[in-house]
């Protein structure tokens, strides 16, 4: 359990961590929020960053395998970059909704799922 603990922890960090990061790209369009002071977008961004955080130490914690979970260190960051770029790729096509995923893109994905076999394996 400790394993799906983990990837769900991730799941939610990358979601807030990518609205944070490029969240206020989409906001721009909206009135008045383009003239807010990037100081402001910035606050804005870091807010959103800490319930990241809130996710992200729990899952690194709980899935470690020096504290009785079932991950090492680098099995932990290859899942985090996996699930990180598939979140984003979802929220991106919904936010943006002109993101065109071409060949390269798709050959990009099953690079970093080849990563995450090639990490497990022993």
């Amino acid at each position: 359990m400790k394993g799906i603990y983990t990837i769900l922890l991730l799941v939610v960090s990358n979601i807030f961590m990518t609205l944070a990061w490029y969240g206020h790209l989409r906001l721009q369009g909206i009135k008045g929020f383009e003239r807010l002071p990037l100081m402001i977008v910035i606050l804005m961004s870091w807010g959103m960053a800490f319930f990241e955080y809130c996710a992200q130490v729990p899952a690194n914690r709980i899935g470690f395998i020096g504290n009785g979970g079932p991950f090492s260190l680098i099995q932990l960051k290859v899942i985090q970059e996996v699930v990180s770029l598939t979140i984003f790729t979802t929220i991106a096509s919904l936010l943006f909704g002109n993101i065109n995923l071409g060949w390269n893109h798709l050959a990009a994905f099953v690079c970093l799922v080849l990563a995450v076999y090639f990490v497990f394996l022993k």
